[in-house]
């Protein structure tokens, strides 16, 4: 059935392997992010088979889906208040950032007669989650005093909300507050986790500080790419994924619309571009399943010029009669893309 998204499963294993060898010559490992694939178990086991030291979720519900892997798991999202149960029950490591949250985890874990361990995060510029770093001789000492909490270490993430591209400053910065918890309270931290696929380019240079020991990876295996500055990593896919969709529709039609422009479907008032009259076809997929603006036609000749919830419009004017209704229309795709279209039940998958 289509629209379905082709999964290249060696060349996932292939991307996953280059960069967990890469992060293990800088003495990193890599616990492989797999939100952007809806933690769909097959692949998560390809990636721990290719080396991947564990996994990484921003969802309990997925780490449900994960349970019967046997690596270690991390709840990348702050634990909300109502699931400190499931999370203890789930994660064998969840990042924080709220001491009424830690408390609670304290209390669940002592409940579940377990330890849980925590990784500290920090926010060193990005303003998504994290203590600041001054306020670290206020919170260590509370976190200290929870009788089943463990601080496995310290974290951060940068680029995901504010764009801040992780540097040898910033990240020494971490590294100074890894020392300082250490030296101040007598504690050893196993984890200082660098942040995620914008971490990545780092690992080319001498510029990772050498306290950094692990990375959340997501965008950096399933599209070979760090995150930084989008530069493919040599020797990674780009196209282990794959959407194919059917064209339902194709037609000679005028590029413009005929009569008074209100708003769309989405509350937007488009803008059109006058070309005279086009070959236009609509493939069935749409907003509803995928963000068509993080989507590359494979064909180069084809470009998008819009979507509606069920229907994304194309322009094949360039190929002519190459096509006809019922061929299949690929695309590569951004990670925006591929994160929608696994969370999306209208699209299949074929593994191959």
């Amino acid at each position: 059935m289509y629209p379905r998204v082709v999964i290249d499963q060696k060349k996932l294993y292939e991307n996953t392997k280059i960069v967990v060898d890469k992060a293990k010559e800088k003495g990193v490992n890599v616990h492989v992010v797999t939100k952007v694939h809806s933690a769909d178990i097959k692949l998560a086991q390809v990636c721990l088979d290719a080396g991947a030291y564990g996994i990484a979720d921003s969802r309990i519900k997925n780490l449900k889906k994960l349970e019967s892997l046997k690596c270690e798991k991390i709840l990348l999202r702050l634990p909300m208040h109502s699931e400190v149960d499931e999370v203890i029950a789930l994660a064998d490591i969840s990042f924080n950032s709220e001491l009424s949250t830690i408390k609670l985890l304290d209390v669940a874990a002592a409940k579940a007669n377990k330890k849980h361990r925590i990784i500290v995060m920090f926010d060193l510029g990005d303003l998504r989650e994290g203590f600041l770093p001054e306020e670290v001789d206020q919170v260590i000492p509370e976190i200290l005093k929870c009788d089943h909490i463990v601080i496995e270490g310290i974290g951060v993430n940068l680029t995901c909300y504010g764009g801040v591209i992780p540097t040898h400053d910033n990240l020494s910065e971490l590294e100074r507050l890894a020392n300082h918890i250490e030296n101040t309270y007598h504690i050893k931290l196993n984890v200082v986790s660098g942040g995620n696929s914008s971490s990545l380019y780092l690992l080319d240079g001498s510029d990772l500080p050498s306290r950094i020991n692990n990375l959340r990876i997501g965008e950096g295996i399933v599209l070979g790419r760090e995150a930084a500055y989008g530069e493919q990593i040599e020797g990674t896919n780009d196209d282990a994924f794959i959407l194919e969709a059917q064209l339902i529709e194709y037609k000679t039609k005028a590029s413009m619309p005929k009569g008074i422009i209100g708003m769309d479907a989405f509350g937007n008032k488009p803008v059109f571009e006058d070309k005279g009259m086009i070959k236009r076809g609509i493939v069935a997929v749409g907003r509803h399943d995928v963000d068509h603006g993080a989507l590359i036609p494979i064909d180069s000749r084809i470009t998008i010029l819009g979507a509606s919830s069920d229907h994304l419009i194309l322009d094949f004017t360039a190929a002519q009669e190459e096509y006809e209704v019922g061929d299949i229309v690929q695309f590569k795709m951004e990670y925006g893309a591929m994160l929608r279209l696994f969370t999306s039940e209208y699209v299949d998958r074929e593994y191959r």
